[in-house]
């Protein structure tokens, strides 16, 4: 089964905070994930809020629970907020249907985990974790 390497976490980091930069985007925390929802690798830019790491950490475990971006996950939550909410419980508030964070397939099309930012508004964050995971030759689902 095929994975995500720290190396390739820390390249989606690097390069989602250089997006960021470039699109003028308020200071980052970005998640990355591995399949089964642990943390590969998490950085918090100088001057983002303590709040930032945990929006991106949910945004991002959202995305691989329910194996789609968050945006996705976002438009089901306005169809079925009840569900969301149950879903949020169940996962003890670790689950944040908001878009920001996208799903990460390998080139064969194997789900190897996500990436959650939390910073600037949620296209913002989607965009630079999307360019961080293609950075990283891996394929972001938004």
């Amino acid at each position: 089964m095929s994975k995500i390497t720290l190396q390739q976490a820390n390249t989606i980091i690097e390069k989602a905070f250089a997006k960021a930069k470039e699109m003028k985007v308020k200071p980052l925390a970005v998640v990355v994930l591995d399949a089964s929802g642990h943390v590969v690798s998490a950085q918090r830019q100088d001057d983002a809020t303590m709040f930032r790491y945990d929006v991106a950490l949910g945004k991002a475990w959202g995305a691989v629970a329910m194996g789609m971006s968050s945006r996705a996950l976002s438009v089901r939550a306005k169809e079925n907020p009840n569900f969301m909410i149950t879903l949020s419980a169940t996962a003890q508030g670790k689950f944040l249907p908001q878009t920001g964070a996208v799903l990460i397939k390998d080139a064969a099309g194997n789900v190897v985990g996500s990436a959650g930012a939390s910073g600037g508004t949620g296209d913002e964050d989607e965009a630079c974790c999307a360019y961080g995971a293609e950075q990283a030759g891996l394929k972001p689902v938004i």
